[in-house]
């Protein structure tokens, strides 16, 4: 909104002709966001504690999570209102791709909400049944690419990471396919919020280089140098990948170990949503399963556990998710979390390789 009045000032003010670029704005939305986080963070916290919206620890959980009993959550909605500042300020919010993301993650953060309100008001771990929470999120995120498919012909192409000339057609069936995308990759950063910092600096890894995706997706010289699929106005959406990375620094500030505060679903339902989304709009849906690896291999061991128990009554691993399996044969916490940092870099690298590797 803002910006929409300092474009058209900046036809009498040339100095303001800098925010009709996409880099200024995604530095200084970068910078709004992070501030607002961490100035801001002491107070919301202490309102969180004054609102009893306490962590309620599983009774079957590792032991030493049980001194985590008692911490704030619903901390990602201090990760949302960090967001949201600078798309009112220095974003387009009339491109469609943006306000697609915006939405999404929105739409999201509100069913984490729910979730979270719900299980803060009963003392467990329920909260909304998994066949609501998914209708929910596949309602939200249909609709939202229903949209972008009918009104405004986004592609319905899959494009296969590191080859240069091997898509298929999808048609409608693309918003089944993008839906799934999105909410498979909320919930499996769900999945992951389990310690103090894990979820988000794999978060924001991810969002910066989507980040860097965007932009590049965005300009149609460069796409074209990299043999990469051009979306017009997806470089909208880095200063909006910038104010996640920004806002999830932020919020690490308390949540890393020991955490003053969680995330909760409102925060990891809405980030997974927004990296999702963030695949779909720059067109590395598939490449999500590599770049969001860590989150993959989390959800995959939920997945196994569940299944493995089912059919013979045995458990694969110790305990699911996975980082709870490593806890328990002994790991500490900080290294397992480092750990997963560490990977998380590692296949960033390796998904930006993929940007000359076609």
């Amino acid at each position: 909104m803002l910006y929409r009045w300092l474009v058209e000032l900046s036809e009498s003010f040339s100095a303001l002709n800098v925010f009709r670029y996409i880099t200024f704005r995604t530095f200084i939305s970068f910078f709004t966001a992070f501030l607002i986080c961490w100035l801001w963070g002491p107070h919301f916290i202490r309102r969180l504690v004054r609102k009893q919206l306490n962590q309620n620890v599983r009774s079957d959980g590792p032991e030493s999570h049980f001194k985590k009993q008692g911490t704030p959550t619903m901390g990602g909605g201090l990760i949302l209102a960090s967001l949201l500042a600078p798309s009112l300020l220095w974003m387009d919010i009339y491109n469609p791709l943006v306000r697609s993301v915006l939405l999404i993650t929105l739409g999201f953060s509100l069913i984490g909400y729910i979730d979270d309100s719900l299980k803060v008001a009963k003392k467990n771990h329920k909260g909304l049944s998994g066949k609501l929470r998914l209708l929910l999120e596949f309602l939200c995120s249909g609709l939202v690419i229903a949209h972008l498919v009918y009104h405004h012909q986004i592609s319905t192409e899959v494009f296969v990471p590191f080859f240069k000339h091997f898509q298929f057609e999808l048609g409608w069936w693309y918003i089944a396919f993008a839906s799934f995308v999105i909410v498979g990759c909320a919930n499996a950063v769900n999945l992951t919020d389990g310690l103090d910092g894990l979820a988000i600096v794999p978060v924001i890894i991810s969002a910066g280089t989507f980040m860097l995706f965007a932009y590049v997706a965005g300009h149609v010289e460069i796409a074209q140098y990299l043999s990469i699929p051009f979306v017009s106005g997806a470089g909208e959406l880095a200063p909006v990948a910038a104010s996640v990375v920004a806002a999830g620094l932020g919020f690490l500030w308390f949540n890393s170990y020991p955490a003053q505060v969680f995330m909760g679903d409102i925060g990891s339902l809405g980030l997974g949503g927004f990296l999702g989304a963030m695949a779909v709009m720059t067109k590395n849906e598939l490449l999500l399963t590599l770049l969001g690896g860590v989150f993959v291999v989390e959800a995959l061991s939920v997945i196994t556990q569940v299944i493995s128990f089912k059919l013979t009554g045995k458990r694969v691993f110790k305990m699911a998710p996975l980082h709870h399996h490593f806890e328990l044969q002994g790991l500490q916490e900080s290294k397992i979390i480092v750990r997963f940092w560490i990977i998380s870099i590692l296949l960033a690298v390796l998904s930006l390789s993929t940007l000359k590797l076609r």
